[in-house]
């Protein structure tokens, strides 16, 4: 099971998802589960029934983009057309829902830890919950800031003739799984006062990991049904990558600066 080892290579991100859908599982966890799960059932199912009601129209609009010599690629457009409105929108509104739940991410986050390492987690109550709530959201703020002006060039991509059709959804899916990836693995990293630029330069050095990480995140957030419960399973899963590979280096040889 997950301990604080690193563990080989081929365990990266992909197996740390399929970790994910076990620990949620796992007695004394399930119940921290239940929180985040009910904001995403409410957000992604309401905000994905809206979506497919006007999806049909942004694509269209999208492949009136592409110019004339490029028609021929019309049936491999469409798909990447779908697939960058689907990246846009999930990872739009996985941002807002782990926004609402992200003190309830914390704490599943910090009882998980403790359960992998052996180690009392603090006795958290609703106060102190409460208490802790603004610091939580001002960093998912931080995220937030980090993420427009990078989101907001890549956009400008899409109205690029060409480019935007075809390379623009490839540079979006790798940056949408670079941000899952910081956006998940953030709350045990949070949860021992880490601060966020530490953190992603930690991430950056086992980039191909958490791309793989965030990528299986991003994919199984476009899946009805099955993105209903990613956002305690992607917790649950980047807590045990920490545990693995970072809580050794940043908590047991003490470098853990605060905020």
């Amino acid at each position: 099971m997950t301990n604080s080892k690193k563990l080989p290579k081929h365990l990266g991100g992909f197996h740390y998802i399929v970790q994910g859908w076990h620990l949620i599982t796992r007695p004394g966890i399930k119940r921290f589960v239940l929180l985040p799960l009910l904001a995403n059932i409410l957000l992604f199912g309401s905000s994905f029934w809206w979506l497919y009601q006007r999806l049909d129209g942004w694509i269209q609009w999208a492949l009136n983009k592409v110019p004339n010599w490029m028609q021929w690629l019309s049936y491999l457009l469409w798909p990447l057309a779908v697939i960058s409105v689907l990246l846009i929108f999930t990872y739009l509104f996985s941002t807002l829902a782990n926004f609402i739940a992200s003190p309830f991410n914390g704490l599943l986050a910090e009882k998980l830890e403790s359960q992998l390492t052996g180690i009392p987690a603090p006795d958290t109550g609703v106060l102190d919950l409460i208490k802790d709530t603004p610091r939580i959201l001002k960093r998912e703020i931080v995220k937030i800031l980090y993420y427009i002006p990078r989101a907001i060039a890549l956009l400008l991509l899409y109205f690029i003739p060409g480019i935007g059709q075809t390379v623009a959804p490839v540079i979006w899916f790798i940056f949408s799984a670079w941000m899952l990836a910081i956006q998940y693995c953030d709350y045990p990293f949070d949860n021992h006062k880490i601060s966020f630029a530490n953190m992603r330069n930690t991430l950056r050095q086992d980039k191909i990991d958490n791309l793989q990480f965030g990528a299986a995140v991003s994919i199984l957030t476009m899946i009805p049904i099955i993105n209903l419960f990613i956002i305690p399973v992607a917790v649950c899963g980047a807590t045990a990558m920490w545990v693995d590979h970072y809580r050794t280096q940043h908590v047991l040889n003490n470098h853990s600066p605060h905020q």
